[in-house]
């Protein structure tokens, strides 16, 4: 009789129906992968001896296979959202055990860890306090709330063009406070050990044809000179001797009286051509401390944290994971997977390396499930459930049939 067959077909249609259902209720859903029912169809062989004989006594759902392409990559400026651009799933620690998603919006904690909306702390590899990375192993990522240590200024670089033309001055009555003893001058800030300032100053003073005289000065105003020595020039402006000064100046991290801290004055770059003196370039080597001011996720997930000084530190770098059957991961609900013998082992590596995808931040993985699709398989499915309706109805007629006999 049919009504096996048609009941099975009823299940089957049912079945499909939840898993298109399912796909559209998640059409909005960040980072979800659709699914689709495969189905097999069921014989049984005390039917018929001949194989030719043989009627089915229905179907079958065989599994719900879930479809890992890519979906679009949606910017969304926030710098903890991430999208993977290609193959890989975020590790993810549930409690000290590792589940995977393809699922990219993370925040910070109240303790600074990076987390999903279900508190899955996001895993990667950890940075120490200068930067580096240990790839040795992937922990739970943070991202340090302190600020970084403030850089003593060692190198100070500065790039002149010295007027050919300037009037040659004695530089025997150099004094910082009379500018008409030098010819051309600039300041900058150098930093001490605890991130302290300290005005320097740099002078020149033509002594001659293409010859001038470098001095420093410490202080605002000038509290302290040096006659740093001679810089030279030849014919065609280019410098010849005098890239390159050390001198001292008070050390203002050091309480102990007469401590120095030492500097080094590069003037390469400097030029002498008939122009107007100024400045070309200027850098000292130095920093105050900074506090965290944000973040950025690179293609190869190195999460760089940037400082109100300036200065941007490797704060660590997150990690993805490929499987050779991605159809073999258990599907946990909340848009985690969890690894199972048919998937294989998590394949754990930096992004864009091998067959891992790239990352991209400030950017959201949309669901790959197609709408239009979707409503198509819909109205298939719906018709197969009619069709398999009519069956059931076609048999009690005969059924009526024969009992009316």
């Amino acid at each position: 009789m049919s009504y096996q067959q048609a009941l099975s077909g009823l299940g089957a249609a049912s079945s499909d129906l939840d898993v298109i259902g399912n796909n559209i209720a998640n059409a909005n859903t960040v980072g979800f992968k659709q699914g689709s029912a495969q189905f097999a169809d069921m014989y049984a062989s005390s039917m018929a001896t001949a194989v030719s004989n043989q009627i089915g006594i229905g179907t079958r759902l065989s599994e719900v296979q879930q479809q890992f392409s890519q979906g679009t990559i949606t910017t969304t400026n926030q710098a903890l959202d991430v999208a993977i651009n290609g193959n890989g799933f975020y590790q993810l620690s549930n409690n000290g055990s590792v589940v995977y998603s393809r699922n990219g919006v993370f925040h910070l904690d109240n303790s600074g860890n990076i987390v999903n909306s279900a508190g899955l702390q996001l895993m990667g590899y950890a940075a120490d306090s200068g930067g580096v990375v240990n790839s040795a192993s992937t922990v739970p990522l943070t991202v340090p709330t302190a600020n970084i240590a403030p850089t003593a200024t060692k190198t100070i670089t500065a790039a002149f063009n010295l007027n050919s033309q300037d009037a040659v001055k004695a530089a025997a009555d150099f004094d910082p406070a009379n500018g008409n003893t030098y010819n051309a001058s600039t300041s900058v800030d150098a930093y001490d050990s605890l991130g302290g300032t300290q005005k320097v100053s740099v002078y020149f003073t033509k002594t001659g044809t293409n010859t001038w005289e470098a001095f420093a000065g410490y202080g605002d105003p000038v509290s302290q000179k040096t006659d740093l020595g001679a810089v030279s020039f030849d014919a065609s402006g280019n410098m010849t001797s005098g890239k390159t000064f050390t001198f001292t100046i008070p050390n203002g991290a050091d309480p102990t009286p007469g401590a120095t801290q030492s500097l080094t004055l590069s003037l390469a770059g400097t030029t002498q051509y008939g122009a107007k003196s100024g400045l070309t370039n200027l850098h000292q080597d130095g920093n105050s401390t900074g506090e965290l001011t944000g973040f950025t996720v690179g293609t190869d997930g190195m999460l760089t944290g940037n400082y109100s000084n300036g200065e941007t530190k490797a704060l660590g770098q997150i990690a993805i994971a490929n499987f050779n059957n991605q159809n073999g991961l258990q599907n946990m609900g909340g848009n985690v997977y969890a690894q199972t013998a048919a998937s294989g082992a998590a394949q754990v590596s930096v992004p864009g390396s091998t067959n891992h995808g790239t990352l991209q931040g400030g950017a959201v993985e949309n669901s790959n499930v197609d709408l239009t699709s979707e409503l198509v398989n819909l109205i298939t499915a719906q018709r197969n459930y009619q069709a398999n309706a009519q069956t059931i109805k076609t048999q009690q007629t005969v059924d009526q049939t024969l009992i009316n006999l």
